[in-house]
């Protein structure tokens, strides 16, 4: 473990950039030159998370954004959740509900122990934050939780810039259903483009759209008009649910947005999903691979 160099992300301290080789990669925490406790952090050179420590809802990227109106709309405003994020990068999101939603109880499950005890070092979680974090493989972590226990599960796992395959299948999909609530929401941070991987047309989002929707009743996804016409590669957020989804307040949050999406749903976003199966185990693959420059800065 090395640090280079080492700084605490204090009021008074000066903001030096860090850089750590955590389990998957090397990380770096930059920051921000316009924001005093603004930091982006990177794994490999592919963007993770940014977060302000003096502005916790302001949230810097795009797919955070559409995520946070999922998390805005899951319940009455200013009501508390039990909230399982996958993933955890800065805890950008954890912060956020933290700060919207105060009496929450939060999971954050993080493979990379590593860059975890990177984040929590460098960019300590505020006392009373309701937050408890877990060096764990999502998955695993998700099969061994308690039955209904989350109102939201939110998925943001990539390993490098891919979402890994044991987070793609049916039986995942089945897992996540065990843990949330009877009005529960999956809300998952997805990437893809027509074309890529195989080479059919959004071959590995619709397959995860199908996979869903063999164990949710309600369906919606969430992506800017130019990645849904396929003339980029870009994130998308699935949302899944038991319970009829606010679609209407959805896509009035996500139009309003600085960089507008479009929320697909029922004949529509069956009509993308199209004749895409259900991935199991046995075929599961990871995300593609972006092209290059996708999600990479500098």
């Amino acid at each position: 473990m090395n640090d280079e160099p080492a700084d605490r992300a204090t009021p008074d301290a000066e903001p030096i950039p860090v850089t750590r080789t955590v389990d998957h990669g090397t990380a770096k925490l930059l920051p921000d030159v316009d924001r005093p406790r603004a930091w982006l952090l990177t794994v490999d050179g592919a963007p993770q998370s940014y977060v302000d420590l003096d502005a916790p809802t302001h949230l810097e990227f795009e797919y955070a954004r559409r995520l946070a109106h999922v998390l805005d709309t899951a319940a009455a405003p200013d009501r508390p959740l039990d909230i399982v994020h996958l993933g955890g990068g800065a805890l950008t999101l954890p912060r956020y509900v933290t700060a919207t939603r105060p009496g929450s109880r939060q999971d954050v499950v993080e493979a990379d122990r590593g860059l975890l005890e990177l984040v929590l070092e460098h960019l300590p979680l505020p006392s009373g934050s309701g937050i408890t974090t877990h060096g764990a493989d999502a998955r695993t972590w998700v099969e061994a939780a308690p039955v209904a226990s989350a109102d939201v599960l939110v998925g943001d796992v990539f390993g490098g810039s891919r979402v890994p395959a044991h987070l793609t299948s049916d039986a995942y999909a089945r897992a996540v259903r065990r843990v949330l609530r009877a009005d529960g929401c999956y809300a998952a941070n997805l990437a893809d483009g027509a074309g890529s991987g195989s080479g059919a047309r959004f071959a590995f989002l619709r397959s995860q759209l199908a996979t869903f929707a063999e164990v949710f009743d309600e369906l919606a996804l969430i992506a800017e008009p130019a990645v849904l016409r396929g003339r980029r590669f870009g994130n998308a957020v699935l949302l899944a649910s038991h319970a009829p989804l606010d679609v209407a307040a959805l896509a009035r949050r996500t139009a309003a947005d600085a960089f507008p999406a479009r929320v697909v749903h029922g004949d529509a976003l069956r009509s993308f999903i199209g004749d895409a199966r259900a991935v199991r185990d046995a075929d599961a693959v990871a995300s593609p691979e972006p092209p290059d420059g996708a999600f990479s800065i500098g």
